[in-house]
């Protein structure tokens, strides 16, 4: 027998969703250093541009955060396109200045991987879409963490990396959201915000239990 075509894509994506959190739960340090670069003040231009572009896309909580604005839906979305960039790139920016101090990097990364249960609760529609702004920038602002100390040439090119990966991903999925919308229908896009919201809080837990 075969299964309906919204049945098999709710199974790819759950295979998708139980992935990523395989990863996270055998290699909690692949999803923020991707590369293996070592001490981020000896990266080279070329190995902090790299660097860039792979944190937000291999990340699976940031990837998954950025997949899921498909979701959400946006009036006028795009028109969201630069706050999210300029908020995402304000909190990199921003850790520069006033880097996470060790004592709060779990909890820091907990309430990263909580935004997948809040953007899950805006594409139900319990809260406005604006919570996307902070939630990016709190994105931004741990996706900075991982070059702090860096010289000002690498840490340009890992700006521009985020920049790049980041604006990529948010045109492609701004692009494609409303069609993505009608392809699920109002049943799809709650089982999508019932499978984030239980990512983000396995993300949580991953983050603060040892």
């Amino acid at each position: 027998m075969r299964f309906p075509l919204l049945v098999r894509k709710y199974f790819f994506v759950s295979l998708v969703s139980l992935f990523y959190l395989f990863i996270v739960l055998v290699d909690p340090v692949f999803a923020h250093h991707p590369f293996g670069m070592g001490d981020s003040s000896e990266l080279s231009s070329w190995q902090a541009l790299l660097s860039g572009v792979g944190h937000p896309l291999l990340g699976p909580d940031h990837l998954l955060f950025m997949l899921g604005i498909a979701f959400v839906g946006l009036k006028r979305n795009k028109q969201w396109l630069f706050p999210l960039l300029a908020v995402g790139l304000s909190g990199s920016a921003l850790v520069q200045l006033q880097p996470l101090p060790d004592l709060f990097v779990p909890w820091a990364e907990a309430l990263v991987s909580l935004s997948l249960a809040i953007e899950g609760l805006i594409v139900l529609n319990c809260l406005s879409s604006k919570w996307l702004l902070p939630m990016f920038a709190l994105h931004g602002y741990l996706l900075g963490s991982t070059i702090v100390g860096a010289e000002s040439t690498p840490l340009l090119g890992y700006f521009l990396g985020l920049l790049l990966a980041q604006g990529t991903l948010l045109l492609v999925v701004i692009a494609a959201s409303q069609k993505v919308i009608n392809r699920f229908g109002l049943n799809g896009r709650t089982f999508f915000a019932g499978i984030w919201i239980g990512i983000g809080i396995a993300f949580s837990w991953v983050a603060l239990i040892p």
